[in-house]
Formats: structure tokens, C-alpha cells, sequence
């Protein structure tokens, strides 16, 4: 931890309970949340073990399925013609597939915002229609032909009766698609990519044989760990003001990823309720092992301790180039988003904390007697007094400098991001899937573009009830498309999905880049041999 005086100490991980398999080597036990990974040797009462067969709604008619097991047939795709990612409902004059079932939004009978976001039914539609799985897996991938990256990568789902299955892996995007759509999760996290398949970590002699090789370097944000410092909201709620607090965070954080370390493919998703996901698909990044993870997680990590364990950043000077950076960043939206849209020290006792940051006590005593006297001062007329008030009664034993570090303690303290850094520092940790539904909010986790970042409103990203109205209301052009428009098009998740494939494009482009350059390198390797 380059930036703090003393490094901080990791809460202890709730015990996780026990099961009848080989626990994992070197496995992070982490706390369940809403937008927190889960652990990786997880239970919750009733549930399935991991990929032991699981019953659906056909158990009913005497038919049982597998989880595990791959049939020969599910390798390859029928052709079509019509998009097999997005593949659209039948029209309305056409029967359904089956009487009890509605197989397209408009054919339901009823509105659908008097569902939940966990219906079956409302799920159902969205993993079929506009769950965007060809650029997922070539997301995972890192290609669009079949890689071991997807093969031996991590799914686990939370299923309808809050169960957890574990290290399900699957061939192909097709695969993935067919098993939600029989277990229809309510959530679908992703893990890392195992040295082997992990459906068959149990047939390995050695257990220490199965380990995770890769993953994305993540980051997670959320808002709850902001209450101590803003005003308009608490807990789950939140509002335009306080996500300027996500602001802020992507701004410091994607500076220091590209500036500091070189990364490229960063990609931020808005988690469906109060926070923020940051995925860094670099393969150098995907690569890094454990301790090269916490080097970085430790480089980011300013704010420590609890809320109720008063200063929270303790900075040596001087600053490091990338604290300099990040306050030239965070400035303006101190003086904006904090001093004017939060007022964080209107109140007497909120006004209390402040005065505790500033290092000389003749000028806390000072700034007290002022601010008694002139009750409900602004935070950015207590903030002008500081300065206000040192220059009129500064001493001879009075400390200019250590009040500007004070000041710039502050400054971080309440903009610079908050992350929970145990996300970013194994490998094997689980993180939420992009696109996924949150069932509280019904919101899509959607990915956001960063060059539009601050007109990003997480209020109005449309909801699961949203979507299925607008491909119902939407009306076909009296001119026609050369291409059949899919389902995702008629929506607003529209510019969600065309951001997510460019994002994927360029990803797979540097990719085949590199491996290319890999190939040249091995052939001069060669030719020097001989």
C-alpha cells in the first residue's frame, strides 16, 4: 500500500458452510451481497451440489436433465437464416409452441409491470429475445471460434429458490443459452478460467491440479460505502447527486489503468441498484496472479478504515504523481458535488468532523465559535472560513503547510473512490455477469460508455417490465429493412448492446493482433535454431 502510512487490516470472511466436495486451493471465502461476489466453496439450505442433476419444471411429467454431460447434437447449430443470437418471437397469428406458454412478449395477456424481475415468464422472454450471447461469449472468449478461455471458464447461478450451482462450464454460447433457459437464474455470475474443465475437477487425482489460471481485474463500487458522507440518500437508494460519487470514481480509476499501467480494455457496468463494476479484459491483466493483484489493489486503496474511525486517509508527502492527478480531477467536483450538492457540514455535528480533520486546535476552536454563532452555514462558506480565518489569526506557531496537506486529506476523502478492494484482489473471486437482471430494481446491468459517463443516468436504464412493453408497442416501418430487425433493436436496450459489440470488437482485434505477433516471434525463434 504505497500511499498510506499503515496498511489496514482485512476483516475476517464469514465461515462458509461446509460440503461434500474437495474444497478449492487457495479459495477466498467472501461475503454474499448485492452486488458482492459470492464465496467459492458456497451453501445455502436446500442447495444443489454443484453440477449434480438438478430437476426443472419437466420433473412434473416424469423427464429429468443433467446439468453436466454434453450431448453430441449440442455441438453444432442448424442453419438458419434468421440471427441465432436474437432469435425473434413468432408473429402473432402464429400459434404458440406450446398452449400454457406465451412464446413472445405481445402475446401475454397481461401488463407485464405487475410482474416481478424474477417471473419466470418475463425471464424467459429476455434470455431468449434479448440476452445478447454470441458477444458474451465473444467477450469471454477472446474470439470468435472456440477457446479454452470459455471452456474452462467459471459460470455459477443463483436459481429461484436462492440456491447457488457452482463451476457449471460450457462449450459454446449456445450451451450456456439452452441450460438458463432450463434453470432460469435469477442472477448469473462469472469466475475465472480453471486449469481444466471445471464440471470435471472431481475426476482429477491431484485437487491442487485445479486451479484458476485467468480472469478479468475487476473492481466494484457501491454507494453504500459513500453513506457517511452523503446527504440526499442511505443504503440501497440512490439519485443524480449522489452517483456523482460514480463519477468521480470511473474518472481517477480508468486514469489510472491506462496512464499508470498501461491498460486498454476497460469496460465499467452500472450493477442494476446503487454501484459500479469495472472489468479489465487486457490479457496481461487477465493473467496477473494474486500478488500482482493486490500491488494494484493496494496502489488504488486511499480511504481506510471504517466511518466511525474518524481520518480515513493518511497520505505521506510528498503525494505520489497519481494522488496529484487525481486531485486535479476531483476538484472541481468537491467544490460542486460535495460542498454545494451534498452540504456535508451544514449540521453542528456534521460540522464537528470537519473541524477534527484540521491539524491546528486554535484554529478548530476559532472556526467552532464562528460557525455556533451563525447556524445552517453553507459547507462551501465553512470551507472559504478555513483559509478565511488562518490568514486573520495565524500565530507564529502556526502551520500553513500541514493545514494545506490537512485540506488535501479532506479533499480526497470525500471524492476519491471507495472501492471494495477485496473484488480486485483474487483471482477466483465471482463478479456479477454484464446484462444480467437485478431482481430488486428489475434495472438490466448494462455496460456504459465512459466517453458519456457523466450524461449516464442509472434512473433511467430500462427495466426487464420496461422492455417487454417496447417490443410489444413497437410498430414495424411501412419501409422495410434489407435485414430483419431482432427484438434488441426495437428496444432501449439498443445503444447498450451496439456499445458492448464495439467494445468486444476491439477487444478480439488486439487480441488476434497479439497472437500474431506471438506466431512471427516463434518462427524467428526457430530460424535462428538453424
Amino acid at each position: 500500500m504505497p500511499h498510506s502510512v499503515s496498511p489496514v487490516t482485512e476483516a475476517s470472511p464469514p465461515p462458509a458452510i461446509e460440503m461434500d466436495e474437495p474444497a478449492v486451493a487457495d479459495t477466498a471465502q467472501q461475503p454474499i451481497g448485492d452486488d458482492i461476489a459470492m464465496t467459492d466453496a458456497v451453501a445455502i439450505a436446500d442447495a444443489p451440489q454443484a453440477e449434480e442433476v438438478v430437476e426443472d419444471r419437466d420433473a412434473e411429467k416424469g423427464e429429468k436433465k443433467e446439468t453436466s454431460g454434453i450431448k453430441l447434437e449440442d455441438l453444432f447449430t442448424g442453419d438458419s437464416d434468421e440471427d441465432d443470437e436474437f432469435p425473434n418471437a413468432p408473429a402473432k397469428k402464429e400459434a404458440a409452441n406450446s398452449p400454457n406458454e406465451p412464446s413472445s412478449p405481445s402475446e401475454f395477456d397481461f401488463d407485464p409491470s405487475e410482474l416481478t424481475a424474477s417471473d419466470p415468464a418475463l425471464l424467459r422472454s429476455f434470455y431468449q429475445r434479448l440476452f445478447p450471447w454470441r458477444y458474451l461469449f465473444q467477450w469471454l472468449n477472446h474470439s470468435p471460434t472456440p477457446t479454452l478461455d470459455f471452456e474452462h471458464r467459471e459460470f455459477v447461478f443463483t436459481l429461484p429458490n436462492e440456491a447457488w450451482m457452482r463451476y457449471q462450464s460450457y462449450r459454446s454460447s449456445d450451451l450456456l443459452r439452452k441450460d438458463v433457459l432450463r434453470l432460469m437464474p435469477t442472477r448469473i455470475d462469472i469466475g475465472p478460467v480453471y486449469s481444466t474443465n471445471p464440471r470435471e475437477r472431481k475426476m482429477l487425482q491431484n485437487v491442487a491440479g485445479f486451479r484458476p489460471l485467468s480472469k478479468e481485474l475487476c473492481f466494484d463500487i457501491d454507494l453504500t460505502d459513500y453513506d457517511d458522507i452523503r446527504t440526499c440518500c442511505d443504503k440501497a437508494n440512490i439519485c443524480n447527486k449522489c452517483w456523482q460519487f460514480m463519477t468521480m470514481a470511473v474518472k481517477v480509476i480508468t486514469a489510472v489503468l491506462r496512464d499508470d499501467f498501461g491498460f486498454k480494455h476497460i469496460m465499467w457496468v452500472y450493477s442494476g441498484r446503487r454501484g459500479i463494476h469495472a472489468w479489465v479484459s487486457d490479457r496481461t491483466a487477465r493473467n496477473m496472479d494474486d500478488s500482482k493483484r493486490r500491488v494494484i489493489a493496494g496502489y488504488l486503496e486511499v480511504i481506510t478504515g471504517g466511518a466511525q474511525s474518524g481520518k480515513r486517509v493518511n497520505l505521506r508527502r510528498p503525494l505520489h504523481p497519481h494522488l496529484v492527478r487525481s486531485l486535479d480531477i476531483l476538484k472541481g467536483h468537491f467544490q460542486e458535488d460535495v460542498l454545494e450538492a451534498q452540504d456535508p457540514w451544514r449540521s453542528s455535528d456534521r460540522a464537528e468532523k470537519l473541524l477534527q480533520l484540521l491539524p491546528d486546535i486554535s484554529l478548530r476552536d476559532t472556526l467552532r465559535k464562528k460557525w455556533d454563532s451563525s447556524p445552517g452555514r453553507s459547507s462551501s462558506s465553512k470551507w472559504a472560513d478555513i483559509d478565511a480565518v488562518a490568514k486573520t489569526s495565524a500565530g507564529k506557531n502556526f502551520d500553513a503547510k500541514a493545514l494545506l496537506e490537512a485540506k488535501q486529506d479532506i479533499v480526497l476523502e470525500y471524492t476519491y473512490p471507495r472501492l471494495d478492494i477485496n473484488v480486485s484482489k483474487k483471482l477466483n473471486h465471482l463478479l456479477k455477469s454484464p446484462f444480467v437482471i437485478h431482481p430488486g430494481t428489475g434495472r438490466v446491468c448494462v455496460p456504459i460508455d465512459t466517453r458519456k459517463f457523466e450524461d449516464f443516468d442509472p434512473l433511467s436504464v430500462p427495466t426487464l417490465q420496461s422492455l417487454i412493453r417496447e417490443i410489444d408497442a413497437w410498430v414495424e416501418p411501412e419501409v422495410k429493412a434489407e435485414k430483419p430487425v431482432q427484438d434488441w433493436e426495437k428496444t432501449s436496450l439498443k445503444p447498450y448492446i451496439d456499445y458492448f459489440r464495439s467494445y468486444v470488437n476491439t477487444l478480439m482485434k488486439d487480441e488476434r493482433g497479439v497472437k500474431v505477433k506471438r506466431e512471427r516471434d516463434d518462427e524467428g525463434d526457430s530460424m535462428e535454431l538453424w
